[in-house]
């Protein structure tokens, strides 16, 4: 059952802000059609979810939101790796994150690394869901450890999930 707010709440009669999300590509909002395939990835949409099992021949051909994601250059999430250490290390960090990558996208096909690119004090990756980038950061803690940061965000501003590492 359902709680009611008091009438004296500040925002009881306040409606909730819209999310900030952008306009699919081809302007459909509905859902998918059984049985549809990604033609770019491979991944086939089966009862409700995203699955890496075989589509049939006859598939519906549907673009999957990972690779609306990497096409549109469009982050659910973004990790920044900063400090000496994250500069020395770089290729023994990305082969890590590329390693929990595979290991999440195997059992979930929209959870993929979308770029990593390199800045002065270290790297950037980015990410097409949220908790890819929490578990990316949640890796590099607990194999180098460092400080982890993920200040919390609320999905009613920002749809974006930012997570920092820092290890000098």
């Amino acid at each position: 059952m359902r709680r009611k707010r008091s009438p004296t709440h500040s925002s009881s009669a306040a409606p909730r802000p819209l999310r900030r999300t952008p306009e699919p590509a081809g302007g459909d909002v509905e859902k998918h059609p059984e049985l549809a395939a990604c033609p770019d990835c491979g991944a086939s949409y089966r009862q409700g979810r995203w699955t890496w099992e075989p589509a049939p021949a006859d598939a519906y051909r549907k673009v999957c939101p990972a690779c609306q994601r990497i096409t549109d250059r469009y982050p659910a999430g973004e990790l920044r790796a900063e400090g000496t250490f994250a500069l020395t290390h770089r290729d023994e960090l990305i082969r890590l994150m590329r390693h929990v990558e595979e290991r999440e996208r195997a059992s979930h096909p929209l959870k993929r690394l979308i770029a990593i690119e390199e800045t002065a004090q270290g790297f950037v990756a980015e990410t097409t869901d949220a908790k890819l980038v929490q578990a990316l950061g949640r890796a590099l803690h607990k194999a180098y450890s460092g400080r982890l940061e993920q200040p919390p965000t609320s999905a009613e501003r920002e749809n974006l999930v930012r997570v920092r590492w820092v290890r000098d």
